[in-house]
This record gives structure tokens, C-alpha cells and sequence, in this order.
């Protein structure tokens, strides 16, 4: 499935590219100690003595869905929750990125209203992915009832309408599950007519689900199914994610060994799209500006001294070692510069 682009930058040739992740990776150095993007990107500006050339973000077929998709997904979710921000999706767009994520309002405020505009330009040439949660309070090991299951479906078929109304379109390429950590609910009988209904009326084309707890389990359910076209997941170099605390799972294996299990899911037809891939580097304000080094003991020394970065090295680490992308949060220039570069860095640079 891969595109044997994928495996090396195009665009520039290797010093321009190599250079240019140098100039990304002082701002990323720069944004990190600071905290300031604008400071970041002003270091960019000083360090680069040449227009920017950003290098071509490879492309990667999404499992099923056949779409070639940038390795780099634009999360709307945070960037336009309060306000439009078409210059940042322009740059994104004209970056080589096409594929949008956004969210219901429910939980991402205006973002699908402030993505509209921008869709209304380019909707033939992007790929469009949005979600909602079902909203069911279950724990993950709960086994849904019949009548839980047609709650969890009748909510998120109504989120669904929703979403198209806000983001102006009829249809959507995908639409997620949001947060769905619980295995019986992504077998759900009511949930896989719910969208099996919502195909046949043509209100998207794709079913997925993201998940930041219990990825295995909820991704072997997927694979059971074979409905699911496309999973997001919350993964670091380390291993999983954990969104309770903030932190990577306890136990986990790191993500060099859950390779053998990722491809296996890459395999069943599942495009698998990372997410939370530099979000423990960040740490919490309150709680100091974060671990920098968390994850320095999976790379190479070739790879820590390739001055890219934390947050970059953890997302091309991602890419790396089986996801066909990342989704990444980005607010501002500065973190799309320095996220395209990454995503763009070819496997063997990690070695």
C-alpha cells in the first residue's frame, strides 16, 4: 500500500532539505523553551537566509478509503474552536496537506462553522474527516445493553446531521466514533446499522473511531467488525498514550514493539492515523513546561543529533514505525513549519 515516494523528501534537493529542518528545528527549540510561537517563528526568519522551501509532505494511501493522504493530518479542532484561521489552512493546503479533522460543537466549539469557508474552496481537493462521541457513560470493560447501544447510535447520528450543517457540506469522507474506548460499543449491532444508515444516505463514506484508552482491545473489535475504515489513536515512541494522566501507559511496550501489531491492523484495511505523539513533551503549565527528553532513549544517536526538535522527532519516530499519518494540533505558523518538516523527514534519517 505504501507509495515509494513516501520514502524520501522531494522538492528540494538533500542540503536545501536539511538545512531547512535545522532552521525548523531552532524554532521548535525556540517555542519550546519560550513558549512564545512568534519567537520561534522570528528565530526561524534570523537562522534561514533564503525564502522559506518548505520540503513535499509524502503521501500514503488510508487503508480502505484509497485516498492518498498526506502523512500529516491538520486538527481543526483547537486552531478554530474560537475563530476563523484561513491563512493557517491556506499554508497548510498550499503545504501539501489534505487532510482536514474537525469535530462536532459539542466539544470543538466553532471549528467545523470556521473550517466551512475554507471547505467552500476546496472541498473536491481535501479529504474531510469529522466526529462526534456517543456520549455514553460506560467504562470501557461495560458490556452495552440493546438499548444502550441505540442511545449511543440515535446521538451520534444526530451529531452527525449536525456536523453537515455546520461545515456547510452533504457529505463527509469520514466520520468518527469519538473517544471510543469501549470494545462492545465499536461491536455494537445498533451502532453498524447507525452507519450503515447514514452511508446509504449518502452523509459520508467512511466509518472510523479515535481512541486515547484501551487501543488494542478497541482496535481488535474494529478489525472483528471490518466496517472501520480508519482509527486514530493515541501512540507515542514509548508507547500508548494514556488521557488519564496525561502520560504514557504504564507497561506499555514501546512503539518499536507494537510495530508487528500496528501493521497487523494496517493490514485488515484499517488506515491508522497517530495522535498525542508530542503531547507528554509539552507537560502541563502549572506543572512546568514539560520533558523534552522523555523519549530520548528510543532514538538513535544519529537521530538525536539530527537537530531536529522533541516534538518533531517524536512525530517522525510515529511515522516511522506504522501509521500511514499524524494528526497534529497546530495554532500557528511556527508549529506547521515545524510539523511539516517533520512528517517530510524520510525513514532513514532516523537510523
Amino acid at each position: 500500500m505504501s507509495d515509494k515516494r513516501s520514502d524520501r523528501p522531494m522538492g528540494s534537493d538533500r542540503r536545501t532539505f536539511l538545512r531547512r529542518l535545522a532552521v525548523l528545528g531552532l524554532a521548535g527549540r525556540t517555542l519550546l523553551r519560550s513558549g512564545d510561537a512568534r519567537a520561534a517563528l522570528e528565530a526561524s526568519r534570523i537562522a534561514s537566509a533564503e525564502p522559506s522551501s518548505w520540503p513535499t509532505i509524502p503521501r500514503r494511501p488510508l487503508g480502505r478509503t484509497r485516498f492518498e493522504g498526506s502523512r500529516l493530518v491538520f486538527g481543526c479542532g483547537a486552531a478554530l474552536a474560537r475563530k476563523r484561521r484561513d491563512d493557517l489552512l491556506e499554508r497548510a493546503f498550499e503545504a501539501g496537506i489534505n487532510v482536514f479533522d474537525s469535530g462536532t460543537r459539542r466539544y470543538y466549539g466553532d471549528a467545523e462553522v470556521h473550517l466551512a469557508p475554507f471547505l467552500s474552496r476546496h472541498r473536491d481537493d481535501v479529504f474531510l474527516i469529522s466526529k462526534a462521541m456517543t456520549y455514553l457513560e460506560v467504562e470501557p470493560d461495560h458490556e452495552i445493553t440493546a438499548d444502550e447501544g441505540r442511545q449511543a447510535a440515535s446521538t451520534w447520528s444526530g451529531l452527525l446531521d449536525s456536523s453537515l450543517r455546520e461545515l456547510g457540506v452533504e457529505s463527509v469522507d469520514a466520520y468518527y466514533v469519538m473517544a471510543s474506548d469501549n470494545p462492545s460499543l465499536v461491536r455494537s449491532d445498533e451502532m453498524l446499522r447507525a452507519f450503515e444508515r447514514a452511508r446509504e444516505a449518502g452523509k459520508l463514506r467512511h466509518i472510523g473511531l479515535s481512541t486515547h484508552r484501551n487501543a488494542r482491545r478497541v482496535l481488535e473489535a474494529a478489525m472483528e467488525t471490518g466496517v472501520y475504515d480508519l482509527a486514530q489513536i493515541a501512540i507515542t515512541p514509548a508507547g500508548w498514550y494514556d488521557w488519564t494522566d496525561k502520560s504514557v501507559l504504564p507497561d506499555s511496550p514501546p512503539m518499536a514493539e507494537l510495530r508487528p501489531f500496528l501493521d497487523r491492523v494496517r493490514a485488515s484495511g484499517i488506515g491508522l492515523i497517530g495522535m498525542k505523539a508530542g503531547r507528554y513533551l509539552a507537560g502541563r503549565k502549572f506543572l512546568g513546561w514539560g520533558k523534552p527528553d522523555a523519549f530520548d532513549t528510543h532514538y538513535s544517536e544519529g537521530f538525536l543529533a539530527s537537530g531536529l526538535s522533541p516534538f518533531q522527532r517524536s512525530y517522525a519516530f510515529v511515522l516511522a514505525h506504522g501509521l500511514d499519518a499524524v494528526n497534529a494540533d497546530m495554532q500557528t505558523l511556527a508549529h506547521l513549519e515545524e510539523n511539516v518538516a517533520a512528517a517530510a523527514l524520510p525513514a532513514s534519517a532516523l537510523a
